[in-house]
């Protein structure tokens, strides 16, 4: 029987699966190893990125377009030159990113319109930190915020609440009040 290369790599580390020689026969020729704690894809069209993909994704998002270098400048402890590249690759392989050549530098871009974006990252944080609940979080930002608030913004947060509720009534519901 010919020798299977092992696919699964065996660590101590905690985000790791540690695997055997026996469980490696047991899943077949297309095991390979994944994290222990990667997050479910809740929506295909953006999988998910690691802390490090998502601040590079921030500093794309606020200055628009921006060569590795750039990148690299706005992230908290910077990794290597190369880390940046190799990551700003990465993200261009999910389609999280674009790049143009301008001389000798590439200049990335992203590619997922900020509102889509901005969707799933809101839709990530209500499940992590409010169970999925948009109460508990906008009870959380007015009870946070709720001094900072002027009239107007007051005014246009109701005008958003109602608008939610006309669109839960079944039209011809006669619910006039």
């Amino acid at each position: 029987m010919a020798s299977r290369p092992n696919l699964l790599k065996i660590s101590h580390s905690p985000l790791r699966r540690r695997a055997s020689a026996k469980n490696l026969a047991l899943a077949g020729p297309a095991a390979r190893w994944t994290p222990a704690r990667t997050p479910p894809v809740t929506d295909p069209d953006l999988p998910p990125l690691s802390r490090r993909e998502r601040e590079i994704m921030d500093s794309l998002y606020s200055r628009g377009r921006a060569s590795a270098a750039e990148v690299r400048a706005d992230l908290p402890e910077a990794p290597s030159d190369s880390a940046v590249r190799t990551l700003l690759r990465l993200l261009e392989e999910k389609g999280h990113v674009r790049h143009e050549q301008e001389g000798r530098k590439y200049i990335f871009s992203p590619v997922v319109h900020v509102q889509k974006a901005s969707r799933s990252a809101l839709r990530r944080l209500l499940r992590t930190f409010f169970s999925g609940s948009v109460e508990k979080a906008v009870a959380t930002l007015l009870d946070a915020e709720s001094r900072e608030l002027s009239e107007a913004e007051l005014d246009r947060l109701s005008e958003l609440i109602e608008r939610a509720r006309d669109r839960r009534r079944p039209s011809g519901s006669g619910d006039d009040r």
